[in-house]
Parts: C-alpha cells; structure tokens; sequence
C-alpha cells in the first residue's frame, strides 16, 4: 500500500529564494521549504505545487509568485507561522513577485484581491492523505 497527496502538477529543479516581511522567532527547516529569521524564503528543489489557482492561466509571469506564496500557505498550514497577519503578507508576496517578473499591474492587482477575497481556506486545511492498495 502507498500513501500519497494528489493535486501537485509541477516540481523545483533547482531551489529559489524571495525575501519577505515574514519573520518566525526561530528558523524554520523543512524538507522542501525553510524561512529564516532574517524573512529569507527558499524552496528547495523536489518541492511540488499546484501552480496558479482559480480562473487563470499557468504563465511564465505567475509561476515563481505562486510558488512562493504555495509555500508560505503551506507553512501557516502545518503550524510554523501564524495566519494571523502572515496570510495577508504571503498573498503581498505573491502579487510582488508576479511584478518583478514581469506581470501587468492590472493582472497583478486582480490576482491579489482574488487571493485576499477567495484563499483564506487553503491557509488552514492540508491536502488529504490518500491511500492505494
């Protein structure tokens, strides 16, 4: 029997990293995701996400955002940071990333209040445990 998640399409290569306004008391190291003290965010490579969500398209400007602010979610999710204040900069991440890769502003500024209006749920709940015989 296997254990498994469903929902991720795409996985790093290579790591990358973004810095936030997010500050944990104490370091924070997991397999695929640490945030320093210092509000450094890196992925490290193997790290799996689902892309882009709701009515849009996967493209080049909204990858690197959505993976970033994927991983901060997943963060809150799991108990490392609080939502608390931290959902709000993890979905200013997003829309800042998205800028400096070259997304429209109009995008951009929709993208954020998608995700202010319609996210807060993925901050709370984890992806199922699925099993196979």
């Amino acid at each position: 029997m296997i254990k498994y998640k469903a929902g991720y399409k795409y996985q790093l290569v290579e790591g990358d990293s973004w810095e936030t306004d997010i500050i944990p008391d104490m370091p924070i190291d997991t397999p695929f995701i640490s945030l320093g003290t210092d509000g450094l965010l890196h992925t490290k490579a193997g790290y799996a996400w689902d892309g882009p969500s709701g009515p849009t398209f996967d493209t080049k400007t909204f990858m690197r955002g959505s993976l970033f602010h994927d991983a901060l979610y997943q963060l809150m999710r799991e108990g490392h940071i609080t939502r608390n204040g931290n959902r709000t900069k993890a979905d200013k991440v997003l829309r800042e990333v998205c800028l400096s890769d070259g997304m429209w502003k109009v995008r951009a500024w929709w993208v954020y209040k998608a995700v202010r209006k319609g996210a807060e749920r993925s901050s709370q709940h984890g992806r199922p445990i699925l099993e196979a015989p």
